[in-house]
């Protein structure tokens, strides 16, 4: 199959064109666009119901996946985030693994397992959740940003960073990080940056361009209010 993303970063897309009978795409519940007639889609619980739900519990992604196989050569498949930003694609071999954000994953190839990861106390802290969701084994992934989506490459060029905890999407084995506050109790509570990750180690990190989290207090003001009588 070949697949080609388009519109990023601002209303990214995903094009895939199957070239053999049997090839498959697996897509996070609500996330096609397109598709020929004959593409067939099955909706199921992938992995099962225990795996099912602890992706959907632990990891934020959806209860149900749909999988996508192709019928003739030439047929094609449209898939799009929910939030509007970017799609980034990356192929896994064996032995690789990365690390994605709640709500980060959109699709991937059949070779590719999804699992949840234990973030411990940190995870608390880091407001991201407890669980990051794992992906691992053979065929491409493509995970999607609020905003565009900008990779550091940690233990090259840089020999750590510090990222936004709400603006981490994914990062690579060979990473690791803690949650810290940004500077001193001043900075903590005045700079309005908060938390952040500080990672080390050696492998990529992706970060998103905006913030919900922002994006909802700055819209707070704006809501109408209801008074009652």
């Amino acid at each position: 199959m070949h697949s080609e993303v388009k519109h990023n970063p601002d209303f990214a897309t995903v094009h895939v064109q199957f070239h053999q009978p049997g090839e498959q795409i697996v897509a996070e519940a609500g996330a096609m666009v397109a598709r020929d007639t004959a593409v067939q889609m099955e909706t199921n619980m992938r992995g099962g119901l225990g795996s099912a739900l602890k992706r959907k519990l632990l990891g934020g992604e959806s209860l149900f996946q749909n999988t996508f196989t192709c019928t003739q050569p030439g047929q094609s498949v449209w898939i799009a985030p929910a939030p509007e930003g970017a799609v980034t694609q990356i192929d896994l071999q064996p032995g690789q693994e990365m690390f994605l954000q709640s709500g980060a994953y959109l699709a991937s190839t059949s070779g590719i397992q999804l699992d949840t990861k234990w973030q411990g106390a940190k995870g608390f802290f880091s407001g991201e959740g407890l669980f990051l969701l794992r992906a691992y084994g053979q065929g491409t992934i493509w995970f999607s940003s609020y905003g565009g989506i900008h990779a550091v490459d940690i233990g090259q060029q840089y020999h750590g960073y510090v990222c936004d905890t709400s603006h981490m999407v994914a990062f690579t084995q060979g990473l690791s990080y803690h949650v810290d506050k940004v500077g001193g109790m001043k900075s903590l509570f005045l700079s309005g940056e908060g938390l952040v990750c500080r990672f080390q180690g050696q492998g990529r990190l992706w970060m998103q361009t905006r913030n919900p989290g922002a994006l909802a207090a700055f819209l707070q003001p704006f809501r109408p209010v209801q008074r009652s009588n």
